[in-house]
């Protein structure tokens, strides 16, 4: 599914929960939470639709490691995307 597109075609949210349950609608298991925090006031949550599982596995797990690699292949970065959801529902898609 072509990101952009999705992103032309996304309703407007009225909040987080209702932005999230739309992606999960879409993408199941591979809309996956990495993390929130706040940002210029606006609770934020960073999200990861997993495009390749095995290749996106190995690069999360490689941060688990404790003997740190630098990372020389730049599909790991092309295995998901980022979805940034607001509270108030506003989403942004990072392809």
């Amino acid at each position: 599914m072509h990101l952009l597109k999705l992103e032309d075609e996304m309703p407007d949210f009225k909040n987080h929960e209702q932005a999230k349950q739309w992606f999960k609608t879409i993408f199941h298991n591979d809309f996956i939470i990495r993390s929130s925090d706040t940002w210029c006031g606006k609770k934020t949550y960073l999200y990861h639709i997993v495009k390749d599982l095995k290749l996106y596995q190995q690069y999360m797990r490689s941060f688990a490691n404790p003997i740190r690699s630098e990372i020389t292949n730049v599909k790991a970065f092309e295995s998901y995307s980022t979805v940034e959801i607001t509270d108030n529902g506003h989403v942004r898609i990072f392809p």
